[in-house]
């Protein structure tokens, strides 16, 4: 009897074996037999067999006559702050369950139900084992049934949930590992060869599940403008070095170039790092793409903007306007799922292609979010408009102090206000009244002598503070605030003046002034024709204080009249700094544009007011 039990036992073995050895080239690294591509080989030659079992299998509807042992290993399950289907773990004989009886490696390939413990040599790859831990692979087994969301499919709202390719199922209504992978054909992406159940080149798997044009009750779907962006059509080649996806090109990695679906260095969204890391791979000047994308990274290494730290770090859940959790991310100003090269420049203040359906804020209240921001200066009130927990940070060098502010001088909001007294016409159209005699048709390159963009009713945050080599105004970085080598991410050479006390001796002066680009003007040269400075056109007393090395800080705020001064007309963006100018003797510090007077002490110099009607007046 026993011999004869033996003899069948063998008998469908061989069956098995002969049935299974056309599945070998298909099955790839899971075909475990002695002559197959695994790198742990066994000593049964049918392929099938170490995962299936004709009799005796583990019983159950959801496990097709499965022989290997089942992992009863618990995991921590995938979270986020935007994440809410938490909370639920593979159920046993689940098709993930299956998976994870090897992949999770607590139980050894070999170790079967119907044949018991086979022997097995080598071993399986780091990167396939993944442990307890499954935070940072895509979810699985979620909570059913699955919450509904801008992002997700459409058809997860209907009776029948699934995707939007036949070729890629959900299991009764539910992500499982075989919704993305066919463990039985290895190569059915000829390129990434996973196990993936159809090429997935230009991110077409993720895009099964990840609509990028739904909306949901007029939620913002932040995969948006996905189809037109930089990261779907790019066709620069990548050497996947660090590894971006395999497919040889921007577009043909698509999502993998800043996610990763197993294994993700940032486990929060999977991405390939932290925020800046994602981006590093290719934005960094180097070599993993061609043609190479601006060295953004470079800019950062100047002066750049504040990047995120384990105190501050970034989150798509936190509030649009970033209060005593500040930081400037990628993400923060570039949406990587719309953002385009910048090719053409528009007409002020339009956000720039480089930040298309990026979040912002409204200048009216500075509160009201805008999803997206449709001005340029809207994304910057994120941090610079009604924001708690601003400070001066003192790597972006020397900050003036404005007799007349409105409360927080960081606020730029009331500083670019229409009701400001004057200011630039960054958040406005220019308004005023008076002659601006020293204003030019056009801005000018960063070379200081060839004219660019045209001098419109607008000008941007940019035009100001900007990449010191950036490609707009002639040079060959990275546009955008990134970083500078110049204080206050300025785009080009400024001075402020200073001295040791209000009122006293200036230790900074530039006598003879520099009208070039290295000059001390060279900021406010790029608008506005020095040579008209210097001859009075505007101003009677601008060349003696040019010539004696004074700068137009000393005198003159940069972005607008932010609150009111009974002393302070504020026309011409007259707002003395007040550690510079002192009173003269026991008046207060004042200026009427109007009388063309003042009365303050500056440099050890004690200015009075000539005109005696605006006298008699502020002695009243």
């Amino acid at each position: 009897m026993t011999r004869r039990v033996l003899t069948m036992c063998a008998s469908v073995l061989l069956s098995c074996a002969a049935w299974a050895q056309g599945f070998n080239d298909v099955l790839g690294v899971h075909d475990m037999t002695p002559m197959g591509k695994s790198p742990i080989k066994g000593r049964v030659s049918g392929s099938c067999l170490y995962c299936h079992a004709p009799h005796s299998a583990m019983a159950g509807p959801a496990t097709p006559l499965w022989n290997q042992q089942l992992s009863v290993q618990s995991y921590t399950t995938y979270t986020s702050s935007t994440y809410h289907q938490t909370g639920v773990q593979p159920p046993l004989g689940s098709p993930t369950k299956l998976c994870l009886s090897c992949h999770d490696g607590t139980v050894a390939p070999g170790q079967t139900v119907a044949y018991g413990k086979l022997s097995m040599m080598g071993s399986m790859k780091t990167t396939s084992k993944f442990g307890g831990d499954l935070r940072s692979s895509h979810p699985v087994s979620m909570k059913t049934p699955l919450a509904d969301s801008p992002e997700i499919n459409v058809l997860l709202s209907s009776s029948a949930p699934n995707t939007t390719d036949a070729s890629v199922q959900l299991v009764k209504g539910n992500v499982e590992c075989n919704t993305c992978h066919d463990p039985h054909v290895q190569a059915k992406d000829p390129i990434v060869q996973d196990f993936l159940v159809r090429d997935s080149s230009n991110g077409s798997l993720c895009l099964a599940c990840h609509d990028p044009n739904r909306v949901v009750n007029g939620s913002v779907n932040y995969l948006g403008g996905w189809v037109a962006s930089a990261h779907a059509r790019a066709t620069n080649t990548t050497a996947n070095q660090p590894y971006v996806g395999g497919y040889g090109t921007v577009a043909g990695n698509a999502c993998t170039s800043c996610h990763m679906p197993h294994n993700a260095m940032g486990a929060v969204r999977l991405l390939r790092g932290t925020d800046e890391q994602s981006c590093l791979s290719c934005h960094n000047g180097g070599t993993n793409i061609s043609p190479a994308a601006p060295d953004v990274f470079a800019e950062f290494s100047k002066t750049g903007h504040p990047f995120s730290s384990a105190n501050n770090v970034h989150d798509r859940s936190e509030s649009s306007v970033l209060n005593n959790n500040r930081h400037a991310t990628c993400v923060d100003c570039h949406n990587p799922h719309a953002s385009t090269a910048t090719s053409s420049f528009a007409t002020p203040p339009a956000v720039r292609p480089s930040q298309a359906s990026v979040v912002g804020i409204s200048a009216s209240d500075g509160l009201t979010v805008l999803s997206p921001a449709v001005n340029q200066y809207e994304n910057c009130l994120r941090c610079h408009g009604t924001s708690t927990g601003k400070t001066f940070d003192k790597k972006f060098g020397y900050a003036p102090v404005r007799i007349a502010s409105a409360g927080d001088p960081l606020n730029i909001i009331p500083q670019f206000s229409a009701t400001a007294t004057s200011s630039h016409p960054v958040t406005h159209d220019r308004s005023s009244s008076l002659s601006q005699p020293s204003l030019r048709a056009q801005m000018l390159n960063l070379d200081g002598t060839t004219p660019g963009r045209n001098m419109g009713e607008r000008i941007l945050c940019t035009d100001c503070h900007n990449s010191d080599d950036n490609r707009e105004f002639g040079g060959t970085g990275a546009n955008g605030p990134h970083g500078s080598k110049h204080m206050h991410l300025l785009e080009r050479h400024y001075e402020f003046s200073q001295a040791a006390v209000p009122g006293g001796t200036i230790v900074n002066l530039f006598p003879n002034p520099d009208l070039t680009v290295n000059g001390s003007y060279a900021m406010c040269a790029k608008c506005h024709d020095l040579t008209q400075i210097l001859a009075n056109t505007s101003f009677s007393e601008h060349a003696r204080h040019l010539n004696d090395g004074f700068t137009c800080s000393a005198c003159h705020t940069a972005h607008g009249m932010g609150g009111q001064s009974t002393g302070i007309s504020g026309e011409r963006l007259v707002n003395f700094d007040l550690n510079v100018v002192g009173p003269n003797g026991g008046d207060p510090i004042s200026y009427n544009r109007a009388t063309n007077s003042c009365s303050l002490t500056c440099h050890n110099h004690q200015h009075t007011i000539v005109k005696s009607a605006f006298k008699s007046a502020r002695r009243s």
